[in-house]
């Protein structure tokens, strides 16, 4: 008998009984995959459920046994919300060669003082990790290396012993054998998610899986992959650079706000303690074209230089380039320079740059790439000293920001001596401008883009 088939948005899950080329639910195109149906007596395990379960009252409930496991990183944990709650799945993604095996290999080492952990990997032999463990030098007494892609054997594995870490590398690669598709497919990486967070929650074992990301970023397999986790994160970074951000999508046991930074070095993957220290250096005096941003990476302020550069443009029609910056954005910023400015910046060749490969997407932006920008025109500075942040709009007025106390105290903090914001936030900031500390840092609020062009006059 001819086995029956069935068609799946790989974005949202929708199932059709014949493939159709734009998904009705999530109107996505070319989504659909062909995958077998299964018989419902085969599609789950009974022995991986929760047998006798009952309601309970909630304040019988004991989590004194739940405490959070440290990973042994201090990024990490800020990012999960404190460590790893038992009983977990978090699921990773990121680029290839971003990092995410040797952060989980260090994580593994950190876990391991607390518990047994299990590292699988469906994409690398023992011995390979085993090399990659001597490079970072990592070689705990309770980690345990199982090179397997058969859902089947992982699941007796981690049903043999009581592991406090589970780590699955990557889910891509693994298949059930009772389901007729090849690895990687809707069904499998739907049907082996499922059975392996069963088997995390009835063993109370935290489990990390890792998955691979398409070409726009979005971690491969069905959206509902997402779903049946409980945090996922993302790796987020250039491979030409040393710093990483892992930041959280989804976190059911903490804030979705906040980032980890590492630094990637010989031995594995840093915790940058300092991160404004770190985009700072290598910065070059008081150089026209340059202005600092403290941007806000979570719950905390960052300090980020932005660069740009104004030259006369040989073509006809003017380049504009940004690297970490939203190019849609430059343009209205131009447009309101030179509109509300009166600056006559639209014949030439405008590049801004974020330094280190930084992403600034926040509108607080936008008043920090008109300083570079006029900057670099004008050849005039705010001084080496300076920061600023604000939002700018059509009207060429300067908008107040959120988290501007954050981002003026980490000003502070550097040693930088005046700071730019917006009118609008004076009254956020009075604490700064009655204190009694040495040598507080200097506030100066700005309303137009004209007391800006002003500003950088007065140097």
């Amino acid at each position: 008998m001819k086995p029956k088939t069935q068609y799946v948005c790989s974005n949202c899950g929708s199932v059709s009984l014949k493939w159709i080329g734009r998904c009705p639910d999530c109107d996505k195109w070319n989504t659909f995959q062909e995958e077998t149906i299964i018989p419902k007596s085969s599609s789950i395990n009974n022995s991986l459920l929760v047998q006798g379960s009952k309601p309970e009252k909630i304040q019988e409930i004991d989590t004194a046994e739940h405490q959070r496991i440290k990973t042994g990183s201090e990024e990490l944990d800020r990012v999960l919300g404190g460590g790893i709650v038992p009983g977990s799945v978090i699921l990773v993604g990121g680029p290839p060669g971003i990092g995410k095996s040797t952060l989980l290999l260090q994580v593994s080492n950190g876990i391991s003082k607390y518990g047994k952990v299990l590292y699988v990997s469906g994409e690398e032999s023992s011995k390979q990790i085993k090399m990659r463990a001597d490079r970072l030098h990592i070689n705990p007494e309770n980690l345990y290396v199982m090179s397997e892609v058969n859902l089947d054997e992982i699941l007796n594995q981690c049903s043999l012993d009581r592991y406090s870490l589970i780590i699955l590398d990557s889910i891509q690669t693994v298949f059930r054998p009772n389901t007729e598709s090849a690895p990687g497919s809707v069904s499998q990486v739907r049907e082996c998610t499922s059975a392996l967070v069963r088997m995390a929650k009835t063993a109370e074992s935290a489990l990390i899986i890792v998955g691979h990301v398409t070409k726009e970023g979005n971690i491969a397999g069905p959206r509902v992959l997402e779903h049946l986790v409980d945090s996922v994160i993302y790796f987020e970074g250039e491979h030409i650079q040393n710093f990483r951000i892992i930041k959280p999508v989804k976190n059911r046991f903490g804030s979705t706000d906040e980032a980890g930074i590492f630094e990637m070095t010989s031995t594995g993957l840093k915790s940058i303690q300092n991160p404004s220290g770190y985009f700072l250096t290598g910065r070059t005096g008081d150089a026209s074209g340059s202005a600092i941003i403290p941007v806000i990476e979570g719950s905390r302020a960052i300090l980020v230089e932005l660069q740009a550069l104004v030259t006369k443009s040989w073509f006809g029609i003017p380049n504009r380039k940004t690297n970490g910056f939203d190019i849609n954005r430059l343009s209205l910023i131009l447009a309101v320079i030179e509109k509300r400015a009166g600056l006559q910046i639209s014949s030439n060749d405008v590049y801004v740059n974020a330094v280190a490969g930084m992403e600034i997407t926040e509108p607080a932006a936008d008043l920090t790439a008109a300083t570079a920008i006029i900057s670099s025109y004008t050849d005039k500075t705010l001084g080496v000293e300076s920061a600023i942040f604000g939002e700018i709009g059509l009207g060429g007025e300067i908008r107040g920001v959120s988290f501007a106390e954050k981002r003026i105290a980490e000003a502070e903090r550097l040693g930088f001596k005046k700071i730019f914001i917006p009118k609008q936030n004076e009254s956020a900031i009075s604490s700064y401008r009655n204190s009694s500390r040495n040598n507080p840092i200097k506030i100066v609020t700005l309303s137009t883009v004209k007391d800006l062009v002003y500003s950088l006059g007065k140097g």
